[in-house]
């Protein structure tokens, strides 16, 4: 009997792709979710995936909810945090204890690019490395800027402030978090994915002057859009009490996003969905009507 184990299953993406397993018919005995306090889980529990606590800081608790396990869903630690030991010591563990395949979620990046986004990138190429000499059967999934938290990068009231950014029309392929994460399942529950990279852009091309128009139509009310330097950005995001290497960090998103670094639209998250990804368009009108 195979056992899957999805690492950061409190998080938005882990616990939606354990969700996923389920959906596609994983028995719920065979998934395993990973947290630093199994209380955090309950509702996991209860639909029967067994739960088993774990540190990405803490090997020995590793080895101990790596045992008897398959595959693992190794869902990137967040920045600002140590993620080389981090992804180093699942890795390693899982190799210690006889797991087959890891799944490692990194960060798009356009090839040729000698692009690094603070925090993000040198963590991400060097898991890459260590998962590719580890012996182990490895999948690598890139993804895009999530479709559902682009509203991260503008005021709260693009309506009335409208959306100022260090960009003009680069484009990006955002895709939601939860169709990464059953892009997770497909690739964790059926065969043919092992030592292979999938680039998980969306199936719609946008950039930040292209999300102003599409708030303009879908909401009635005009949105400006004004091109700012990134030092006026980082000034913006400060002021409202946000932390400057937070602001700094954000920054280097809008930046990548503006120079292409998230474009590439591969088609490999459309054929592991069997469907087109959701519209910025469709995501603002559910808003909408959600919030009515």
């Amino acid at each position: 009997m195979m056992k899957i184990l999805v690492t950061g299953a409190t998080g938005v993406v882990g616990k939606s792709t354990v969700e996923h397993l389920l959906k596609k018919g994983v028995p719920a005995n065979q998934i395993i979710g990973l947290s630093r306090k199994k209380e955090n889980l309950k509702d996991l529990a209860a639909k029967g995936v067994e739960i088993r606590e774990g540190d990405y800081f803490d090997y020995n608790s590793l080895l101990r909810a790596f045992e008897g396990v398959d595959r693992i869903m190794l869902t990137s630690a967040i920045a600002f945090t140590d993620r080389f030991t981090q992804h180093y010591n699942v890795i390693t563990a899982a190799r210690q204890m006889g797991v087959k395949h890891v799944v490692y979620m990194s960060i798009m990046r356009k090839e040729g690019s000698g692009r690094i986004i603070p925090e993000v990138t040198e963590s991400d190429r060097f898991t890459e490395q260590v998962l590719q000499s580890s012996g182990l059967d490895y999948t690598i999934v890139y993804h895009p800027p999530f479709a559902d938290l682009l509203s991260f990068y503008y005021s709260p009231n693009p309506y009335e402030d409208g959306i100022k950014v260090p960009a003009n029309n680069g484009k990006m392929a955002p895709a939601t978090r939860d169709e990464l994460a059953e892009a997770h399942a497909e690739v964790l529950s059926t065969p043919g994915h092992e030592n292979k990279t999938y680039s998980l852009g969306g199936s719609y091309s946008i950039s930040f002057s292209d999300i102003a128009k599409i708030l303009s139509e879908v909401g009635g009310k005009p949105v400006s859009f004004i091109t700012i330097t990134a030092e006026e950005y980082i000034d913006g995001i400060v002021s409202r009490g946000v932390a400057r290497h937070v602001a700094e960090f954000i920054t280097a998103w809008v930046l990548a996003i503006e120079g292409g670094e998230f474009e590439n639209q591969s088609g490999d998250l459309e054929r592991l969905l069997g469907r087109k990804t959701k519209s910025f368009t469709d995501l603002v009108e559910t808003s909408l009507v959600e919030n009515k």
